[in-house]
């Protein structure tokens, strides 16, 4: 790993190359596109929760005027439910009637059928004359519920994997699967104090601010362009042909700038039926989801139901946890049950350990990822019963996570013996920080928490071109969420030994770039930097050697150092430096264009976690809380850029505040969602939070070159249970559901009166 401790522009809090298009409004986001005579196109979509699709009539759509082209899910290609369709973490057995529903509606939302037309509002008329009739079936939203032997059954060729023997009827029940670490039963008998408690919580949708939108035009030819909104192009090219026939060599995706996705936007959901639309009117058509259909139609996170019980003797030793967590997948499986799983106690050593998760579909929307899947939910349940185990036994809530905390060489029941990891150091960091020790008021509590995230490496590609005047061109594959793009520069710019002014960096299409793996999971900084950071040594080593051309000496008498080649040895005096932008002037004369391209499939990740201390404030009449102070932790194995760092963690603490005391989705009695805008699903706004700080802590990652880790989950993990975990402390309550909204803390503390008067 490169010595970090005389860096000129790693770390460093460069200006983002992209930030003055973004705040003046000159970047082209996935609505921004256009064509010449472009056709828009609208869905159609199911009233009903459940429904069986009996017939679909389109006639009198195509007929209306201004129509170019209608379809239905019969123009999509038919994926049979028996057999297993992977477009790499996706199955397109489920995706494909995700996009477009087949047989049954599975959710009030569901696309059934979609038309092109010259205008929007010729397209949206025309929805209105199609002509579907469904037969109306019992429909289960709750998660509990959905699990019963006599719910409604969505999918009747779904039998529960992971049970043995496999059941004979069909049930609700995706999977079971599980993990087991030493002997849990045991554990339990060394105990002398174990606490078990039920957690529920409900879906959250990740709430960017930009909705889906895209432009596609099919040529008579059969190439397609995509432009569009996405986590990653090469996915929309994927799973776009696969699910219209297409080639993957006809289809140039194209990614806009992108308005926010926090894992919303891994999955797709219009680009098949645009380019269906497309390739029937012979026009480039365009669709746009209105914030509604976001909230109607696109995945929230999962739902859940779950039991966590943890056991430790009197000297505060952790012996044994059990997890049980019941998620909500949405109408078609694939719920974040491995993250909640692999995360829920990562944080801890912890000898023996038993976790079972449940992966469930009910009639609501496909549940898609958010910010490190499945961990906020399994540390919410986590985090509260290590809290309350401290509290049981005296100690102080930090130094009782501290005596258990996972450190290098602990075993994590998911797998891994752990390499050097910070979590420990978060822990110390928190403890000795002022908050933490800060005086506080009447009704106020204060909670901590930690949490994980195992981070993720993968297939990435990045190019580094000189332009002619000594300049730099970066390209990868990935669209920039966070700021990636900037943490490329700064890489680029420490090897080559140039400013960082000098470097542009762009985000290339499937056409200009080798395949790169979506943007997700903290991936993108360390796997996309791993490739960024070997094509700089590679150009450095090219460099040198059309240096040693122009001097007619051996390369290995050539020296790199600060953008400069330099003669080196008893040639020191006979050569004047040669400088990035002299040899690019001269690269006709030394082999032609100065360019590398490189891919990797990055290894390594590294897991990271985060310490958090949260304050609040309980208003006894109304049952609001406040949050009134907050700092994050968080080790990020090296801050390539620590202000995205920093606004990661802030961003995340933001969300998993909003998650912890407001965000929900309520249906009404006939399974319709009730708050499908900002207006009624209430997201944090500036008002509602305090001055968030941030405290980075840098724990290299041994298996990356500048010890990148990743920084965009983990901050999400622990503000659910920091909140829960501070309103106890301020009004000993313990709250077991999420959203902790007004109405739950009242009847709480109402509960808590009746109590106390008894």
């Amino acid at each position: 790993m490169a010595n970090e401790t005389d860096n000129k522009w790693i770390g460093k809090r460069t200006i983002r190359p992209d930030g003055e298009d973004k705040v003046t409004g000159r970047a082209n986001f996935g609505a921004d596109f256009a064509q010449p005579h472009m056709l828009w196109g609208k869905i159609l979509r199911s009233l009903h929760p459940h429904a069986r699709i009996k017939s679909i009539n389109l006639e009198r759509a195509a007929a209306a005027e201004g129509v170019r082209a209608v379809m239905c899910g019969d123009d999509l290609v038919h994926f049979p439910v028996d057999i297993p369709a992977p477009a790499g973490p996706q199955d397109l057995r489920y995706v494909s009637r995700n996009v477009m529903a087949r047989d049954k509606a599975l959710y009030a939302g569901h696309a059934v059928a979609a038309v092109a037309a010259t205008s929007a509002r010729a397209a949206e008329a025309a929805l209105d004359l199609i002509d579907v009739e469904y037969e109306v079936l019992p429909w289960v939203i709750d998660v509990e519920e959905a699990m019963q032997p006599d719910a409604p059954v969505l999918h009747e060729f779904m039998y529960t994997q992971g049970v043995d023997p496999q059941p004979s009827n069909p049930s609700n029940i995706s999977s079971r699967s599980g993990l087991t670490l030493g002997d849990v039963d045991a554990g339990f008998e060394e105990a002398d104090i174990a606490i078990e408690r039920h957690f529920k919580t409900k879906p959250v949708h990740q709430g960017y601010i930009e909705p889906h939108a895209c432009l596609v035009d099919v040529s008579p030819s059969g190439q397609a362009t995509i432009w569009s909104s996405s986590q990653g192009q090469f996915m929309v090219r994927n799973v776009t042909a696969k699910m219209t026939g297409a080639k993957l060599s006809d289809i140039r995706a194209i990614p806009a700038e992108i308005g926010g996705g926090f894992g919303g936007k891994t999955i797709i959901y219009l680009e098949p039926l645009a380019y269906t639309l497309s390739r029937k009117a012979g026009a480039p058509v365009k669709m746009v989801m209105t914030r509604e259909e976001v909230f109607r139609a696109t995945g929230p996170t999962a739902g859940s139901s779950n039991t966590v019980k943890i056991g430790a003797r009197r000297d505060g030793r952790i012996t044994a946890a059990r997890a049980t967590f019941r998620f909500q997948a949405g109408a078609f499986p694939s719920s974040p049950i491995r993250g909640a799983s692999n995360c829920a106690f990562s944080a801890y050593a912890i000898d023996n350990v038993k976790v079972t998760g449940y992966d469930i579909v009910a009639n609501r929307p496909k549940c898609n990822a958010y910010r490190a899947p499945g961990s906020p939910i399994a540390a919410f349940g986590v985090e509260s019963v290590i809290d309350e185990l401290a509290a049981e036994l005296g100690i102080d809530p930090i130094e009782f996570r501290l005596m258990n905390a996972a450190r290098e060489g602990t075993r994590a029941a998911y797998g891994p013996t752990f390499r050097r990891i910070g979590c420990e150091e978060t822990l110390r960091a928190a403890q000795s920080h002022p908050h933490y020790s800060a005086q506080k008021g009447r009704l106020t509590g204060r909670g901590v928490a930690c949490g994980g995230w195992m981070n993720a490496g993968g297939e990435s590609s990045a190019q580094i071109n000189v332009n002619e005047d000594g300049t730099v061109a970066i390209t990868t594959g990935h669209p920039d969420i966070g700021g990636s793009r900037a943490s490329m520069v700064n890489i680029v710019a420490e090897i080559l030994g140039i400013h960082y002014r000098n470097i542009s960096a762009q985000v290339g299409d499937t056409n200009t770039i080798g395949y790169s793996a979506s943007t997700g999971g903290s991936r993108v900084t360390f796997a996309a930097g791993a490739a960024v950071w070997q094509a700089a040594e590679t150009m450095v080593e090219q460099l040198r050697e059309r240096a040693a051309m122009l001097w007619d000496i051996d390369v290995d008498a050539v020296d790199w150092k600060d953008g400069h080649a330099h003669p080196a040895g008893s040639n020191a005096g006979e050569f004047e430096p040669l400088s990035l932008a002299e040899l690019a002037s001269r690269a006709a004369l030394t082999g032609g264009p100065i360019a590398v391209q490189t891919s990797v499939n990055a290894q390594g990740p590294g897991p990271a976690f985060a310490t958090h201390i949260c304050d609040v404030e309980v208003d006894e009449e109304t049952g609001r809380v406040d949050i009134t102070r907050y700092t994050a932790v968080q080790d990020a194995g090296r801050a390539i850029h620590p202000d995205y760092v920093e606004g990661q963690m802030q961003g995340g603490v933001a969300q998993g505040i909003g998650w912890a005391l407001n965000e929900e989705y309520i249906y009404d009695e006939d399974g319709h969602l009730e708050n499908p805008g900002f207006l009624d699903y209430r997201i944090p706004v500036a008002s509602d939070l305090p001055m968030i700080d941030t405290i980075v802590v840098e724990v290299p990652n041994d298996a990356h070159p500048h010890g990148v880790r990743g920084a965009g989950e983990v901050p999400i993990v622990p503000p659910m249970a920091a909140v829960a975990n501070a309103i106890h402390d301020a009004t000993g309550l313990r709250l077991g559901e999420l959203p902790m909204s007004p109405p739950r803390v009242l009847a709480a503390l109402a509960t808590k009166g009746e109590n106390a008067d008894a």
